[in-house]
């Protein structure tokens, strides 16, 4: 018709395609549409994640000198949401200096990430869980990593003269001090942590009439039961903050996220710890996270055992179903099956932390099982039970209990085998009144002391010994 071709059918077909595509270009990735990225800077890793409805595809590679990371994410044209992960940068962030977006060739995005220092990068996808849909998660652990007992112990040596003779003159007076400050520094780190020799080579018993623990508050308390002898060193206490970062936990109905509160209760038990004293010894607190990123059950186990930890408490704010429930609970572990259907359900719901948060299961699987295959002894067990006693008789002075016992369950957080440990739930975050007193500051104090007044009367009752020199 008058030179005019007629459309074909593949015409029109081709036509439609460019259409699609040319959509593609303005905003929408090439078959798949990002719902969200984010960035968690930590001190001991950083994680970036990509969220989109479909999986992505992607590849990486390191680039030396400087060091950086090119990350290739296959099937996608690049949009806004992109450049939204290159804004949350931050100029303090431990990790990362700064961050590239471009088009490298049809269909590939690649994502440059400058580096600080030397990282091992992990990349892996998630499926659809919880309240996500696909993600696509690249972890960056440092090469050489920091020494989380050493800087603990060189806080202590960085103390002022006038906090160091506190401690010396609050300590027992027969109690035998080693030197806080020497001519060796790597000798002093070790001195704090191996028996002190003189108390070693006694071998005699002392009672905890004799000696005294102290709080940053002055409170004394004396117990007339026999105990063996303690020596002076660094008792640490890992506080061990649930979930975090991908990971938001419990959401109560106004909105708060049982991460958040959990962070500020384990901030304030951690200065409670690190002004107070045991026998003269000072208390430190380890942070499992001092941040709001994502820690796996088995690296928060492995954290405190690195440490050296002589507790490890876990910090939670339960929910439920319904906002009905209501109160305060303890939780210990049991081997031997839990000691009540509400408990193993309690347990599951929290073993299942790793699904959300994005547990990296090709490179963690064996450390994990190895994990959850280490038994916990009786005495562990045992002494968990002791420490959660104390924790909740001295919680339910300041509110509500929502069982009078310690209860026990597999929880996979509590699962070193040398290290009494207590899962701590400090209220239904569920509950709306409960929500409003976690976020209330006066409660979130009187709930910091009772938990601070548990760990000084669980040490009254059982000193911190001296360690063994292989330790």
């Amino acid at each position: 018709m008058n030179g005019v071709p007629r459309p074909t059918r593949r015409g029109m077909l081709l036509r439609g395609l460019g259409a699609v595509v040319a959509l593609a270009t303005h905003g929408l990735a090439w078959g798949a549409r990002i719902v969200g990225v984010r960035l968690w800077p930590a001190p001991d890793y950083t994680r970036l994640t990509i969220e989109s409805d479909t999986e992505l595809k992607a590849r990486h590679h390191l680039v030396p000198g400087p060091p950086r990371l090119a990350v290739d994410i296959e099937g996608m044209n690049l949009i806004p949401a992109l450049r939204e992960l290159v804004a949350q940068v931050r100029s303090d962030d431990p990790n990362i200096s700064g961050m590239r977006v471009g088009q490298f060739a049809p269909g590939v995005v690649r994502l440059v990430v400058d580096l600080k220092k030397p990282f091992l990068p992990q990349m892996f996808s998630l499926p659809p869980v919880a309240a996500y849909q696909n993600r696509l998660v690249i972890d960056l652990y440092p090469t050489d990593p920091p020494d989380p007992l050493a800087e603990l112990i060189a806080q202590r040596m960085a103390e002022t003269p006038a906090d160091t003779g506190r401690a010396a003159a609050t300590a027992a007076p027969d109690t035998p001090k080693a030197p806080l400050t020497a001519a060796d520094p790597l000798g002093d780190l070790i001195a704090q942590r191996l028996p002190n020799p003189a108390a070693h080579a006694a071998q005699t018993p002392k009672t905890i009439a004799d000696t005294t623990i102290k709080s940053s508050t002055g409170d004394q308390k004396d117990s007339q039961k026999s105990a063996p002898a303690v020596t002076d060193r660094l008792i640490i206490v890992a506080l061990d903050p649930g979930h975090g970062g991908e990971d938001p936990g419990a959401i109560g109905p106004g909105g708060t996220r049982e991460k958040d509160v959990v962070l500020k209760m384990a901030h304030l038990l951690r200065d409670r710890i690190n002004g107070s004293e045991v026998n003269g010894s000072p208390m430190r607190a380890y942070l499992t996270r001092d941040a709001d990123f994502f820690v796996p059950l088995h690296v928060r186990v492995d954290k405190a055992r690195r440490v050296k930890a002589d507790l490890m408490i876990s910090i939670h704010a339960d929910a439920f179903f319904t906002p009905n429930p209501q109160g305060a609970s303890v939780f210990a572990l049991s081997t031997q099956g839990a000691s009540s259907a509400a408990a193993r359900w309690m347990a599951q719901k929290e073993n299942a932390a790793d699904v959300v948060g994005g547990l990296n299961v090709k490179a963690a699987d064996p450390t994990v099982q190895r994990a959850l295959l280490h038994m916990s002894t009786t005495a562990q067990i045992n002494d968990s039970l002791k420490l959660g006693t104390s924790m909740l008789s001295e919680m339910g002075r300041v509110g509500k209990l929502h069982k009078p016992r310690v209860e026990q369950a597999g929880f996979a957080v509590l699962r070193a085998p040398d290290i009494p440990s207590v899962l701590v739930e400090t209220a239904f975050i569920s509950n709306p009144s409960e929500e409003a007193k976690l976020n209330d500051p006066a409660y979130q104090n009187q709930l910091a002391d009772a938990l601070m007044r548990g760990i000084l009367r669980y040490f009254q009752q059982n000193p911190p010994l001296a360690r063994n020199r292989s330790v």
